[in-house]
């Protein structure tokens, strides 16, 4: 049982390193990489003349788009007498790290041979890897912590260096984890079968032992996947965890012949025991880990404004236009279409983005010859709101009437399309244009007196404010970062994906809707009547099957929409299967909504329609004629 006991004491528990002993053997490590590579170098000398692999003449194009201060400085170390010199110095210096001792001169030394890789790394395009890289970043730190008296600098740099080993174990993880090959196991008998990182041997293995192959290829997921695992329950898997990763790289140097590797990532394996021994062992006594919630706080702030800058960068295409509210909307022109037809605007839903329109917009924009404009509303992306005055529903309208003024040419008429909310502002908006309306498209569309009339809304009302409160605050306290993606997320375009989710992770689109939610509420709550005639436009209502089956009140109040367009063709057709936001995001509905929105138009050209007239069917599968307030059902 004793034996036992002390077998597991010296397997598992923390990995006790004291400072100066970390950055004695981290720099001895990161040295003898930088040793090796520079002796590699001079004995292929051949390869930086003219002709060679890394002729300067050639490979300075690369740097084409560097400064010109940094062209310049490596024209100058990148002549073939003035690299081999530069690399007889770094073996002599790296050769002279090796010995022992701790003074100060040693930081420069690890200074001189951090920022002479960093020159060189370019000069030798073609043979430098992820080792390279690794010895710059761990000699600055440890040159830099040698020449600071500063115990806590120091901990601050070691730390950074335990971070960025921990970081690139996960990343390469976790990348390894999404291809295939590595979950079903074939990577590892793939990459030995390789020419350039092969091993005949090792892949004759993989072949006569599938099972201990399968084992080992989802050992390394496993071990680079967790490797933070070092630091858990005071550092007692430190030593496995450790000792582990230093047999990767020394089967990875042996077997794929990546020597520089064992070297350059072992570097950084006593940083990682130092900073993972708990305090209270004397060998890190005195250790400031006021780093690790610094780096974590930097780290969270860095993918709030990456974040941040995705959501208000918008395409590279994207627009502005300053509305009289002094709003600044951001909008695209997806395609400017026949000068004879008219521009298809589309205004999104309330929390929603203009990219939730992308399968509809594509196949109008591609398939057709009306122009497509989309926007944000201020607050959403990159559109600004800027309004000093109380909001209200009526500023979205006046910003939307202002976008058409202003990005549509005064000559051509408009056909508006809103999703829910957006297309009660596109309704609104009609009225307030007038013969620019060519036809207004509700798509599942809210109407003012829903709230009012149908007890599902007036009790989703009630709980919808607190929904957007709690959201605002979460994404306001930096938890962006830790978002799951919604699963409607991934049934948009691909292309649209990351800025979609950009935008649904951002406090400010939940902050406007919040906005919204508030002016919406008490505008519709105080709303008495019939709706507002629209003259002359025609109306294409589309309403989502699960929407009306759920709450019929919501059927009745969609005809009424088609009612109100008392000048025009109208047409109410609902789509089946689809639900409020699948109508949108899920292809198969979409282009169906898209289809409905070109054939009617198609029978409404430019110029108006008789009033009172009507549409045939389109791709009806239920029995009812198209009438004003007809209902067909298409799939």
């Amino acid at each position: 049982m004793k034996f036992a006991q002390k077998i597991a004491s010296a397997v598992l528990g923390p990995a006790p390193v004291s400072r100066d002993r970390a950055l004695g053997l981290s720099e001895r490590l990161a040295a003898v990489t930088t040793l090796t590579s520079s002796l590699e170098y001079l004995s292929q000398r051949k390869e930086i003349r003219q002709g060679g692999l890394n002729d300067w003449n050639i490979v300075k194009d690369v740097q084409a788009e560097s400064t010109p201060l940094v062209r310049r400085l490596l024209d100058a170390v990148s002549g073939p007498r003035t690299t081999t010199a530069l690399h007889v110095a770094r073996a002599a210096v790296a050769a002279g790290m090796l010995l022992p001792g701790n003074s100060r001169l040693r930081g420069a030394g690890s200074l001189f041979l951090g920022a002479g890789s960093a020159l060189l790394y370019p000069r030798h395009r073609y043979g430098t890897d992820g080792s390279d890289q690794v010895a710059i970043l761990v000699q600055t730190a440890t040159g830099a912590a040698r020449l600071t008296r500063s115990p806590q600098a120091k901990d601050a740099l070691l730390w950074y260096v335990a971070l960025q080993a921990n970081l690139s174990y996960l990343v390469s993880g976790w990348v390894k984890l999404i291809g295939e090959p590595w979950r079903d196991a074939s990577a590892l008998s793939g990459v030995m079968r390789t020419r350039t990182y092969g091993h005949p041997g090792m892949y004759r293995w993989t072949q006569e032992h599938p099972t201990a192959a399968k084992y080992l290829t989802h050992g390394v997921l496993a071990l680079e996947c967790l490797f933070p695992l070092a630091y858990a329950c005071g550092g007692r898997l430190a030593r496995p965890v450790i000792a582990s990763a230093a047999a990767f790289h020394l089967a990875n140097g042996y077997f794929m012949g990546l020597g520089r590797f064992v070297t350059a990532f072992t570097a950084m394996h006593p940083m990682v025991a130092y900073t993972s021994t708990p305090r209270s062992h004397p060998a890190v006594a005195g250790r400031d880990d006021r780093a690790l919630p610094v780096a974590l706080a930097l780290l969270a702030a860095a993918a709030a404004v990456q974040r941040r800058l995705r959501t208000t960068e918008g395409w590279h295409t994207s627009r502005v236009l300053t509305t009289r509210h002094g709003n600044e909307l951001q909008y695209e022109v997806l395609s400017p279409g026949d000068d004879g037809r008219p521009v298809l605007v589309f205004a999104a839903g309330m929390v929603s983005t203009s990219e939730h329109f992308a399968w509809i917009t594509e196949r109008l924009a591609q398939d057709t010859g009306h122009g497509v404009v989309t926007y944000a509303r201020a607050g959403y992306a990159g559109s600004r709101h800027r309004d000093p005055g109380r909001f209200s529903l009526g500023r979205s309208v006046d910003d939307l009437v202002d976008l058409v003024n202003g990005a549509v040419a005064p000559d051509r008429q408009v056909i508006l399309v809103g999703h829910s909310l957006g297309g009660e502002i596109a309704r609104r908006a009609a009225r307030q244009l007038g013969d620019r309306v060519h036809g207004v498209v509700y798509l599942d569309a809210s109407h003012p007196d829903e709230l009012n009339r149908s007890a599902q809304q007036s009790e989703t009302a009630g709980r919808l404010r607190g929904s957007l409160v709690q959201m605002t605050w979460y994404l306001r306290l930096g938890t962006g970062i830790l978002m799951a993606r919604p699963d409607w997320l991934e049934s948009l375009p691909v292309a649209y994906r990351k800025k979609v989710f950009a935008q649904y992770a951002d406090a400010r689109m939940w902050e406007a809707g919040l906005r919204e939610w508030d002016a919406v509420e008490a505008d519709f709550r105080a709303h008495r009547g019939d709706l507002s005639p629209i003259g002359g436009a025609h109306g294409l209502v589309v309403s989502a099957q699960q929407t009306v089956d759920r709450d019929p009140d919501q059927l009745l109040m969609h005809r009424e929409l088609a009612e109100a367009h008392r000048g025009g063709r109208t047409r109410t057709v609902v789509v089946e299967g689809a639900g409020h936001d699948t109508l949108l995001t899920m292809s198969r509905y979409a282009y169906q909504v898209a289809d409905a929105i070109t054939e009617f138009f198609a029978l409404a050209p430019a110029g108006g329609a008789p009033s009172g007239t009507t549409a045939p069917t389109v791709a009806a599968t239920a029995a009812p004629a198209a009438t004003n307030t007809g209902r067909e059902t298409v799939k």
